[in-house]
C-alpha cells in the first residue's frame, strides 16, 4: 500500500518512518511512504504558502495554488491516483469502521494542514475525504496523518502476526473496548491477577472477558459513543450472519 504525505514539514516524519512495525513493513515492501513539501510548488522568492484570510481574523491560511499544483503532480505519480484525504477537525471521525474502509485502497494521499487551515476552495475544488482524529485542535495534520497510517497498516496482510490480527479483528467487530489483560508476576505490590485467568477454563475466561469488555465500554464511553458501538456491532453481525427471511 502506498501513502503520499503532503506537508510543510516533511522532517517531522524522519524518526517515525524508521520505527517499529511501519519500518518493517516498508523494508518488506508491503508499505511505501512518500513525502512531499508544498513549498516545492511555490513561485515567489520567499516560497510563500500562506496568506491572511479575507474578512479578517487571526492566523494565516494555506493558499490554493501550491496545494493544487502539488496534489496534481503527486496524483500523476504511481500506477493510479490515490484516495485524497484532508486531515481536519471538521472531518469524518476516524474510527475502526473508517480504518477498514481506507485499508481497501491501494493508495492514500494525505493533506496535512498548518496555521489556521486550508483555503476552503481546496476542499471545494479537490474534493478530498475530510477526516478528523478527534474533537481537538493539533498544531498540524502531521501527527494525525501518522495516526491514520498506523491504524491502516495494521490491516494490511502480513504486517501483523496471525494471532494478533485475529484478536484485533474480533475487537473491531464487537465495537467494544478491550478487556483488561495481565502477565507475570501473578501478584505485584498487592495487585493480583484475577483467579479466572489462572484456572484454565477457556469458556469461563471468554465469558469473563466479554463481561469486562462490556463494563469497561459502559464506564468509559458516552451514551452517543455507546450507541455508535452498538450500531457497529449490529452492522458487523449482519455482514457475517445471514439475515432472517
Amino acid at each position: 500500500m502506498r501513502f503520499d504525505v503532503l506537508t510543510l514539514f516533511p522532517g517531522i516524519f524522519a524518526g517515525y518512518l524508521q520505527q517499529s512495525l511501519l519500518n518493517k513493513a516498508i523494508e518488506a515492501g508491503k508499505v511505501g511512504v512518500h513525502l512531499w513539501n508544498f513549498r516545492d510548488w511555490t513561485t515567489d522568492n520567499h516560497h510563500s504558502v500562506d496568506d491572511k484570510p479575507y474578512g479578517g481574523g487571526p492566523g494565516m491560511l494555506i493558499m490554493c495554488p501550491p496545494v493544487f499544483d502539488c496534489v496534481e503532480h503527486v496524483q500523476a505519480q504511481g500506477d493510479a491516483p490515490g484516495q485524497l484525504i484532508m486531515l481536519t477537525p471538521a472531518g469524518r471521525k476516524l474510527d475502526q469502521r473508517l480504518v477498514e474502509e481506507l485499508s481497501t485502497h491501494k493508495r492514500l494521499v494525505l493533506l496535512c494542514g498548518r496555521y489556521e487551515g486550508f483555503d476552503e476552495r481546496i476542499a471545494e475544488g479537490l474534493k478530498p475525504l475530510e477526516v478528523s482524529v478527534g474533537d481537538f485542535i493539533a498544531n498540524g495534520g502531521e501527527v494525525p496523518a501518522m495516526l491514520l497510517i498506523d491504524t491502516v497498516i495494521r490491516l494490511i496482510p502480513g504486517v501483523l502476526g496471525d494471532e494478533t490480527s485475529h484478536k484485533y479483528e474480533s475487537f473491531a467487530q464487537s465495537g467494544q473496548l478491550e478487556y483488561p489483560q495481565y502477565t507475570r508476576p501473578r501478584e505485584y505490590r498487592g495487585m493480583k491477577v484475577p483467579e479466572v485467568l489462572l484456572e484454565g477454563n477457556h469458556q469461563a475466561i471468554a465469558a469473563w472477558r466479554e463481561q469486562q469488555s462490556q463494563e469497561r465500554t459502559v464506564a468509559r464511553r458516552s451514551p452517543v459513543e455507546l450507541q455508535s458501538a452498538t450500531t457497529q456491532a449490529m452492522r458487523s453481525a449482519s455482514e457475517i450472519l445471514p439475515l432472517p427471511n
